[in-house]
């Protein structure tokens, strides 16, 4: 079953409404959501697989290390994912916590109707005892419509965090603790700072599957909004920052590129070498995430991280420390 806040009519007014933000900026940028539609969520899939990037087989290994102890501390009657996309890493906490036995409701939360609707009836069919009740929403305007209910644990993985700028994640996570109450639980994955020699490659690998997922949010903008980007003019570019501590990946222009964009009216010239933002992935220091979680209204409880501490899984509690 879905509760839908979102449909394609709502996706349309902000995919254009951010497009053309975004290409009126100096300099430009995109949202990386608008990376994934179906082909750029199964060349996603791909770069979970690729020996360089590292985020999301770390991460599995924390949880499957640190379930079952997730569940004996929280005792969740209620697991909530936000950006659940197939909820595959999320089987592991299900099985803990459902062997532990508190679970009685899952609830993952998606901007894709589709790939919900999916997750919602797999889950239903593998886990015939567990309510499952999909939320069809934008994780940073629909946190409101999640259900409320009793020692809820809201999980936020992938290292999506990073996703946001310093402002926007105080906004999400001060978000978040509103719809939990005192005592609830959040788990979140985040990425750490490492040496550059394994960030970067993670985000530009050989064999040439993050450049094509980059290049894919002009595909997007192609096919939605009449565009006629020649995505094959454009450069993946990842770089480390170390001021900021994050790595952004961009589009470089290898020639003089005019684009028009019909659904907007919009014309749109890139001089060559010009570079269109598309992702910035912030990677976390364990003192910097606890003192974001605490301005946020957060007490970290656990941190765990992978043996060569690439990775990292929070468990934080809404409340004052010692609460």
């Amino acid at each position: 079953m879905l509760d839908v806040h979102l449909d394609e009519a709502d996706l349309a007014r902000e995919l254009r409404a951010d497009v053309r933000a975004g290409f009126t900026a100096d300099p430009r940028r995109t949202s990386p959501k608008y990376f994934y539609d179906a082909r750029g969520s199964d060349l996603f899939e791909e770069i979970t697989r690729l020996p360089e990037y590292y985020p999301t087989r770390t991460e599995r290994s924390i949880l499957d290390q640190r379930a079952a102890e997730i569940a004996r501390i929280t005792e969740a009657k209620t697991l909530i994912e936000i950006g659940s996309g197939s909820s595959e890493k999320t089987r592991l906490l299900l099985d803990a916590l459902l062997g532990h036995g508190t679970l009685g409701s899952f609830v993952p939360l998606d901007v894709s109707a589709s790939a919900l609707s999916a997750a919602v009836e797999s889950l239903t069919a593998a886990y015939p005892g567990l309510s499952v009740r999909g939320v069809v929403g934008d994780m940073t305007r629909h946190l409101r419509h999640l259900p409320d209910g009793d020692n809820r644990l809201i999980a936020f993985l992938g290292g999506t965090l990073g996703n946001l700028v310093p402002g926007e994640r105080a906004g999400f996570l001060g978000a978040l603790r509103s719809v939990l109450h005192e005592g609830e639980w959040l788990l979140i994955g985040a990425d750490l700072v490492k040496d550059p020699a394994v960030l970067v490659p993670a985000y530009d690998d050989a064999a040439g599957v993050t450049a094509e997922f980059n290049r894919n949010v002009l595909h997007v903008i192609n096919r939605e909004l009449g565009a006629d980007f020649d995505p094959s003019a454009f450069q993946h570019v990842a770089r480390w920052d170390p001021e900021h501590e994050w790595i952004e990946m961009r589009l470089r222009a290898l020639s003089e590129q005019r684009v028009v964009i019909p659904a907007l009216s919009l014309d749109v010239t890139f001089a060559a070498g010009e570079e269109l933002h598309t992702e910035t992935s912030a990677k976390f220091r364990r003192e910097g995430l606890a003192a974001e979680l605490a301005a946020a209204g957060f007490t970290t409880r656990h941190f765990w991280t992978d043996p060569a501490g690439w990775f990292s899984v929070t468990l934080a509690q809404a409340g004052r420390p010692g609460a």
